[in-house]
């Protein structure tokens, strides 16, 4: 097994170089940009696209009876309504709603997030929780990181309060259930089916 040291040496070996940058987009929501990279050879290859857009958090709730909280609501990157988890985006109050390589200081806590998500689209509250990891949501091309927990003991206290660009259903599945619509491809955030796998896992050791 590689040393840490040569370990690193090999990803220093590896890295790209920015070599030039344009915001093709940069608003309140996102930042689109188009680079140009030196490659580890030396040569210049462009265009390589990325964004910045907020962190968030997806939760995995289980209420008291064992089954599994979901909500199902249209996706337009893929054009269909699907079946997933709650999950929202962690609020800033720097005035951007994304990261874009800044500190955290500015950001909700995400435990907090979550919880409010949870409330928000469910009108659940969970008595136990479990953050499960946080993850790049997609370290190609983002810079967003994805926050998973596992909410148990899940009761409700109150009914939903959506954004106005919000429109779902919540409603409660099974555990087989839930394999089904990921078999099927109704399940079809796959950040949610890491977590649904991670939560699976850490129930199983309780």
């Amino acid at each position: 097994m590689a040393s840490k040291r040569d370990i690193e040496e090999l990803n220093r070996s590896l890295m790209w170089e920015e070599v030039s940058r344009e915001h093709i987009v940069e608003d309140e929501w996102i930042d689109f940009r188009r680079s140009a990279y030196r490659f580890p050879d030396g040569t210049v290859f462009e265009p390589y696209y990325s964004y910045s857009r907020r962190d968030y958090c997806v939760i995995v709730p289980v209420d008291t009876h064992g089954k599994y909280i979901c909500v199902r609501q249209f996706r337009q990157g893929i054009g269909q309504v699907t079946l997933e988890f709650p999950a929202g985006g962690i609020e800033r109050n720097d005035g951007k709603e994304y990261r874009a390589g800044r500190g955290n200081e500015a950001a909700e806590d995400t435990l907090e997030a979550a919880r409010r998500e949870l409330s928000e689209e469910t009108g659940y509250v969970a008595s136990q929780w479990i953050h499960l990891i946080s993850i790049p949501s997609n370290a190609t091309m983002a810079d967003n990181i994805a926050h998973v927990f596992l909410a148990r003991g899940c009761e409700k206290v109150s009914g939903q309060v959506l954004d106005e660009t919000e429109f779902l259903s919540m409603e409660l599945h099974s555990a087989g259930e839930i394999e089904a619509a990921i078999k099927n491809g109704s399940f079809a955030q796959s950040v949610h089916v890491m977590a649904w796998l991670l939560a699976r896992r850490a129930l199983a050791k309780l």
